[in-house]
């Protein structure tokens, strides 16, 4: 049966992974329109011919990849139910006097540790096709590093999650994803405080911005946007990634605002606080506390799902998935098969009200900076250094962009641009 199961699954993932690589290669979907055509939202217009062609390419295979990659985790998880291996892993030591965090952490260390290694030359790929590309500048050793910082990281967190979720599916088999949502909700707040100044500094430097000049500037805007902030931080992105990006992260008295030391060697003054103007339009609309409640209601109703859910997929194919029960924690892999389901499935939702909220905030940037060259230049600027497609296919979209695309953005400041030359005529 399981050798059945296995093989009807491996059918629909090569099914669905064929349908993807047509859609994505050839349907011809995600071109300019022509009335767009020779327009600062046209990328021929700001780009190289080499740079067109890098960016068709590149944006084809990262966003093939993205659709077949979470299809491919959830193979694994299925495997590694049927094949018995969740169970060997609960076994793999005699501990049954030990403390269940110290039985928890061996069987997540197992497994995290099997994911890792399977899921290890796709990582790699992308990690190759980011340096073949131009992205990339890391050193493969830099990039280890932070693969086991990752790791690390997350076993940690995950040890402490796993533990408290079946201690609670012990205690309460039909109230358990209540009580561990109401324990979620400090949790997140505790790792948004902690997350600029003791989780990031494990991955890069940050420092004061060295341009006092500007960081003048940019704390003056910042004061318009009532920010509670003394410093803006330069972050060593250079030695790993051509990209830009700034952003504003943490809460409370831990906000501050960080630029990416790319950001500002390739981009001028005025360029530079429009995309300060744009984040502080995130903090000043209280997008990140829109953001924890969204999380926390998104995670209420997938907790609810799984009880209802989980339950009946183990009476009906617990023998086939080798699940004796809910509460033992070789079910585990199921939880995540679903988690990671029900995340994809939903994305498409928690991308437009990201997008709203980056329209916003793109809106907050406009008025405040009131220079829309700026504006087109900085967006042009940034599809550059990505290698980012302007108008991508409808299902990209949906499932991959959390921004609005380049094509929308250049357009919209344009057309306003031209509304109000036309408005002081």
């Amino acid at each position: 049966m399981a050798k059945k199961w296995g093989i009807t699954a491996l059918l629909i993932f090569g099914v669905y992974a064929l349908v993807m690589y047509i859609y994505i290669f050839h349907s011809g979907s995600g071109g300019i329109p022509a009335t767009l055509k020779g327009t600062v939202a046209d990328p021929d217009t700001f780009m190289t011919e080499r740079e067109l062609y890098l960016s068709g390419e590149y944006s084809k295979i990262r966003n093939f990849l993205f659709f077949v990659l979470t299809p491919f985790e959830w193979l694994v998880y299925f495997f590694i139910l049927i094949t018995g291996l969740s169970q060997l892993f609960e076994r793999w030591l005699p501990l049954k006097n030990k403390w269940a965090i110290v039985k928890n952490a061996v069987y997540l260390f197992l497994l995290s540790f099997f994911l890792f290694i399977v899921m290890f030359p796709l990582d790699y790929f992308r990690f190759y096709l980011s340096k073949y590309y131009g992205i990339s500048t890391q050193a493969f050793s830099s990039w280890m590093r932070d693969n086991l910082i990752d790791f690390w990281i997350t076993l940690g967190e995950t040890v402490l999650l796993v533990t408290v979720l079946y201690w609670l599916i012990n205690k309460s088999t039909k109230r358990w994803w209540l009580h561990a949502w109401l324990l979620m909700i400090p949790f997140t707040i505790f790792l948004m405080f902690i997350q600029p100044v003791v989780i990031d500094p494990l991955y890069n430097d940050f420092y004061p911005l060295t341009n006092k000049e500007l960081e003048t500037k940019i704390l003056a805007v910042a004061e318009q946007a009532n920010i509670p902030t003394e410093h803006v931080y330069e972050v060593n992105m250079a030695e790993k990634t051509n990209a830009l990006n700034a952003y504003v992260t943490g809460i409370g008295s831990n906000a501050r605002i960080v630029l990416w030391d790319t950001t500002l060697s390739r981009l001028s003054e005025s360029e530079i606080l429009f995309i300060m103007a744009h984040e502080m339009g995130h903090y000043v609309e209280k997008h990140i506390y829109f953001g924890i409640a969204g999380y926390l209601l998104t995670t209420l109703v997938g907790l609810w799902l799984m009880a209802k859910i989980m339950p009946r997929i183990i009476a009906r194919f617990g023998r086939v998935l080798n699940i004796n029960r809910l509460n033992a924690i070789h079910s585990l892999p199921l939880f995540l098969l679903m988690t990671s389901f029900l995340l994809f499935v939903s994305s498409p939702v928690s991308n437009y009200v990201s997008r709203y909220q980056e329209t916003r905030a793109d809106q907050y940037a406009i008025d405040l900076m009131a220079d829309p060259e700026a504006a087109v230049s900085t967006f042009q600027q940034l599809t550059k250094a990505g290698l980012n497609e302007v108008n991508p296919p409808l299902l990209v979209k949906w499932f991959r962009y959390g921004h609005p695309t380049m094509l929308e953005r250049i357009t919209r400041i344009a057309s306003e641009k031209e509304l109000k030359e036309q408005d002081a005529r």
